[in-house]
This record gives C-alpha cells, structure tokens and sequence, in this order.
C-alpha cells in the first residue's frame, strides 16, 4: 500500500474537543423541564432539502443560532443554505426576528414550533448530503440550537425516507413504522452530543468487528468494495490502538464508510465514531489509523485553547500540530506496527513529509505553533500556496518522529512518545483536564524522558529554525539522502469565484501556460472537453509533463479555447534510508519505533 496521500489529510472538528459521556446520562432540563425535540424530514430526497420542525418550551424570549462552522476550521455560516424560517404557538403564528447572520429572536410564551429548510447536497465526511442515494448528516450543520440551552435534553427523530433505507449513528436510533410512514427516534441525549455523531440514512451494508469488546459497528455506502479486506485492516487497526493506549474509552464505537468513485475524500474524527470518504478501500486503512487514533488525542486529551466549544466564531490554538500532526505520526506508526505496511513503506511516508515541508518556502519562517493558529486561513487558496503555509499536519507528524527519536535515544530507548501520549490520557484525558497546548507536551516528555526539552520546543516548535535532520535520524540508525525530482506543473494558479467558476489569478512567467495566451481573469469553462475538475491539484498528480491540456476560457465576455503542455517542475526530493553501519543502540531505537516496544540496553 502506498503512503497516505496527502489529499486525504484529515481536519480537526470544532466539536472535537466535547467529553465524552454515556448518551441517556442526565443533563440539563431545557426550559420548563421539557425536552428540546427536533424532528428531521427526509422527503423527497432528489430535491435535497432538509425539512426541520424544533420544538421547545418559551417564557418571554430565546434566541436560536445556527452554527457558522463545524467540522472544519473555517467560518461556512450554515444559515446561508435556510430558506422559509416561521414560528408558531400552537396554530398561531409567532413573533421570528432575524437579527445577525446566523442569529433569531423569537418572543412567545409556550411551546414554539421553528419550521425551516436546508439545502445539501454536498460529499465528503466534512459535509452533509441528501440525494436519492442516501441522506448523510453532520447534525450541527442542519439544526439549530436554543442559545444557552446545548446542553439540555434533546431528542431528535428522522422520518419520511424510503422504506428500504436503514438509519445509523453514534446516537442509538429507535426504528419503527407508523402507518406507512417509518420513522427513527434518538436517545435522549443533548445537542452537543447530537452534534457530535453524524447519521447515515440509506440502504448500506453494516456488520461487527469480530471479536472486539466493546462493539465496533462499520457501516459502509458504496458501490464494489471488499468486506474481507476492510474488516481485517479496521481490525488489526483498532486492536493495536486499544493496546497502545491501554483499553477503550466508549462503550460503543461505529465507522461510517463511504467507499468508492464520488466518496469525498478524508476523515472526521467524533467521540464515539468517525466518518471516512474515501475513492476505494485501498486508502481506507490509513484514514482509520488516524481517524481511530483521535479518540484518545483530541477527543480526550485536548488543548485548553479550544474548550468550551463556542459554535459562533473562530477558536485559536497553537496545539494543532500536535493535535492532529502527531496522531498522523502514530497513524504512520499503526500501519507499520500492525503489519498494513512493511518498514520502506514507513519510511517512504516520512520522505514523503519531509520533502513537503521542505520544499515550501513559508517552512522557513513559519512555525509548526503558527501554521496551528493561522489554520483558519486553510479556505483561502493563496493561503495553501508553498510560499504563505506549511501544514500543521505534515510539521506535526514530523516533529513526532524527531521526538520520539530523541526521547528513545536520552531514555536509552527505555522511554518513547508512547508514554508521552499514555501519560497525558491519564493525567489530563481521565482527570477531565485539558492541556495547555504546547507547554504541557513539552512537560509531559520531560517527565517521560528525565530531562529537559525546552531547547528543541523553542526551536522547532515556536519558532521555524531547520530542522536536525541528520543529527536526530542518525539516533535511530537512519539517513536522509536526496535527489532530483520532478513534477509536472501547470504553470498557472486558479481560484473559484463566488460563482464556483474556476478564474486564474497568475499565470508563472516563462511557462507553457504563459506562452499559450492564458491570461490572469481568464474565466475556464472546459477542461479538455469536459467539466472542471473539481479539485485541480489531484487531477494534476495524475498527470505527466510534456500531455496536452485543452482548455475553452470565457474573456471578455468571448468563449474560446486554448492548448498547452504541461510543464513540469525541478525540486529536491528527500529518502529515509537505514545506515549500513549504525550503532547497537541506534539499532535498538529503530527496532523499537518499527515495532513499538522499548528495551533498555543488555547488561554486560
């Protein structure tokens, strides 16, 4: 299996940082002592809109919000997608204000009833989607909630959808059939933790991990898939994780898989579940070592900069870098530990990050901390560009694998980043505590290792200096080489406008592009001869320098076309390989990281 492609990176959740607690447990009353209900309708499903009703009890006023992001660092404003808000006290209508962009008052005295509508009909685990396929939701991204009141008592039901569809989440759901209609019911719970478990509705094949306890519940919609395969890597997966991290923290744990062509890319992590898009099962296996991994690092052990969750605007922390890099190094660690992946496979994924990080020049002043708190700016495209960013997934993953190193070479490899994430569960995860992002790692390794660390923090983690490749690698009876690689290139950069057409922004003297006419405000209309693809870098990847594109550009109100070669690119590329003549020791920590065990050196 080739590395994880970094297409398929995952994103942290802005509900990754809520505690985990037993669904049906007693929590807050909602006002008046009754439930907040929501009921979800998914009738004609080829139109893709969400039929909401939400009732609760009012005495004066309340305001409803509807959350501006979720899944995703970046501000979406949900509300933008609802149409046909009304209020009502029984049969009459009530008083429904609208006073910013995702805010309502409403002003009544009793049980309100909120009728409204949405429209999705969006792929991927970061979206939601209705269509004559399946309905899939991320809950925080169709409801509304009462300000003030997410953590009351909340039920949600789901009807008015095909009778062969099945209904699955985190959530328990109750289903049965009223008449000819069938209908889902949920457990009591409450919005955060609504919120926090996406549903699947549809008619997809589910089954049970054999043998794990407490259950693991896979649910999987797509077209040719291999159940056999999926069910032995999600296995050795989970089982090696659960032993790393010495047991499972939920009482039940359920994968939603959407497999195949039109699956939307990456990983959602969530307290009880996670939910994976991915273009075959070949991919899937990396996905879920990560995405299985942030159930103890960020759902459990999460930085303090992040809690309480505040649904309305943007939260800043310096912690994603470990966060979400980190899990990535033990993401990489699971594959290679459980057997997915042989050793030149891990250490290919490592050149793989390195020669990314490298070969951005924003590496070079911008830290791992910030590249954490500038994630926000992830949704602007020249943000992505290598010369403005560097990803706190990739400089994360990195510096986990430098740390582990040096903590295995200070403890004579009796010691490593295992105990550093095993001591952080327990003092911060199980004590219901957060961490206080960068700081508490830092201590966290000193304790584990016996010595100080605040030289290679302030370094490399505050602040951009090159990274000692070289030195630390050599601990570990490992290299870095490099060598010539290329690329292909297109030769222009391109961002869609409000209109989600794809328009150039620059186009690279010199290049094919260039010489082909393209001009920056060039509208593209075709690619050859078909629709645009919808992300232009993975198709590039698939690409070799020198093929033809055939482009059709809207310019001054003119459709015409243009063709040119793709050119190609000259960077460094960066190998991990074992030294042939490294020492007992080193040999000892490149077992240990291989394999995930610690070994003190033998008595002489």
């Amino acid at each position: 299996m080739s590395p994880i492609p970094s297409r398929f990176r995952t994103r942290i959740s802005l509900l990754s940082l809520i505690f985990l607690y037993n669904v049906g447990a007693s929590c807050v009353r909602g006002q008046g002592g009754s439930p907040i209900r929501y009921e979800v309708s998914l009738q004609n499903p080829e139109r893709h809109f969400f039929h909401v009703l939400m009732k609760f009890p009012v005495k004066g006023e309340a305001l409803l919000q509807m959350p501006a992001w979720n899944t995703l660092y970046q501000i979406r404003d949900f509300s933008s997608r609802i149409q046909d808000v009304e209020a009502h006290v029984g049969n009459i209508p009530a008083a429904i204000e609208k006073i910013d962009k995702d805010t309502w008052r409403v002003t009544a005295d009793g049980v309100v009833r909120i009728d409204y509508t949405i429209y999705w009909d969006d792929q991927g685990p970061f979206a939601t989607q209705l269509n004559s396929e399946h309905a899939f939701i991320n809950p925080a991204m169709i409801l509304m909630y009462v300000e003030g009141h997410t953590g009351d008592k909340t039920l949600l039901s789901i009807d008015d959808f095909p009778d062969a569809w099945k209904v699955a989440s985190a959530t328990p759901f109750h289903c049965e059939r009223v008449g000819q209609h069938p209908f889902c019911t949920s457990d009591q719970s409450t919005y955060d933790l609504l919120v926090d478990a996406p549903i699947e509705a549809g008619k997809f094949e589910e089954f049970l991990l054999s043998g794990m306890q407490p259950e693991i519940h896979v649910v999987v919609h797509g077209d040719q898939w291999g159940k056999r395969r999926v069910e032995e890597e999600l296995r050795r997966i989970c089982q090696y994780e659960l032993k790393l991290m010495e047991g499972a923290p939920y009482q039940r744990y359920t994968f939603i898989l959407h497999l195949g062509k039109g699956s939307g890319g990456g990983g959602m992590e969530h307290a009880e579940s996670t939910a994976i898009g991915a273009p075959s099962d070949e991919y899937l296996a990396g996905l879920a070592a990560h995405e299985f991994f942030h159930l103890w690092n960020v759902k459990r052990i999460k930085p303090a900069t992040l809690t309480p969750v505040d649904y309305t605007k943007e939260q800043y922390t310096r912690a994603l870098w470990f966060a979400e890099g980190v899990t990535n190094t033990y993401g990489s660690y699971t594959m290679v530990r459980t057997g997915l992946w042989n050793k030149e496979q891990l250490y290919a994924d490592l050149s793989e990050q390195i020669s990314e990080l490298e070969g951005r020049p924003a590496n070079r002043w911008q830290s791992a901390e910030q590249s954490s708190l500038d994630a926000w700016m992830e949704k602007y495209p020249l943000y992505n560009r290598p010369e403005y960013s560097v990803s706190y997934y990739t400089k994360g993953q990195v510096l986990g694998d430098l740390l582990d190193i040096l903590i295995r070479d200070r403890t004579n490899n009796a010691k490593s980043l295992d105990d550093v994430l095993r001591a952080m569960n327990a003092d911060f995860a199980k004590q219901g505590k957060a961490y206080r992002d960068s700081l508490d790692v830092r201590l966290t390794a000193e304790k584990v290792a016996g010595g100080s660390f605040e030289s290679f923090f302030e370094k490399y983690v505050a602040h951009a200096e090159a990274l000692p490749y070289q030195e630390i690698l050599a601990l570990a009876g490992l290299e870095l080489r490099t060598a010539e690689h290329r690329r292909p290139n297109l030769g222009f950069f391109v961002e869609r406008d409000g209109n989600g057409f794809l328009v150039v922004k620059s186009v690279e003297a010199g290049s094919p592009a260039e010489e082909a006419g393209l001009r920056t405000d060039d509208v593209i209309v075709k690619w050859n001869g078909g629709d645009v693809p919808r992300r232009v870098d993975r198709w590039l990847r698939e690409q070799m320098p020198g093929d033809v594109l055939r482009l059709d550009i809207r310019r001054d109100n003119k459709q015409m076309p243009l063709e040119m070669h793709i050119g190609e690119i000259k960077e460094a590329f960066y190998e991990v390989a074992e030294m042939a003549h490294a020492s007992e020791k080193a040999r000892r920590i490149r077992e240990g990281i291989l394999k995930g065990t610690t070994s003190a050196a033998p008595a002489h």
